[in-house]
């Protein structure tokens, strides 16, 4: 294939919202001073946010610096691959009618550590695109233009 337009595909919201719904693995980054940092959590949609449950530690202190942060999911298969991209604020739930809502959710530690924090992160830009796979063109044969 040679038309980067029928290569790549840019998915919409909705469609972004559903392939988060479909997983439950992403990598949180987060920004504090000159620190970067990405972590794999296994999250939960609640609604159109994310949310996590974390232990005390270096992911909930960076939190508290800086809430921005980016949450990636992705996924392939033989056929095509995708990556969802979510640009949000996250946000440590702390009163207890947030914790007994998020102790609703289906969310649970997939390590056996005690995680009694959760953490919502509320997008403000969701994006996301769509590839499909194939064998790389010729790159020392005639090209079209």
């Amino acid at each position: 294939m040679d038309d980067k337009s029928a290569v790549i595909t840019y998915l919409t919201d909705e469609e972004c919202f559903a392939r988060l719904a479909g997983h439950e693995l992403g990598r949180l980054v987060t920004h504090a001073g000159d620190v970067l940092d990405i972590f794999p959590v296994n999250y939960t949609l609640d609604g159109r946010s994310v949310v996590f449950r974390t232990a005390e530690g270096s992911k909930l202190t960076e939190l508290t610096v800086n809430d921005e942060v980016l949450f990636e999911v992705d996924d392939h298969t033989a056929a095509d691959a995708w990556s969802v991209i979510v640009r949000g604020h996250a946000q440590r739930l702390e009163t207890s009618d947030e914790v007994r809502a998020a102790d609703e959710l289906p969310l649970k530690p997939w390590l056996p550590t005690l995680k009694y924090n959760y953490v919502r992160i509320v997008p403000t830009s969701v994006s996301g695109r769509r590839f499909l796979r194939g064998e790389e063109p010729d790159r020392y044969g005639i090209q079209q233009y």
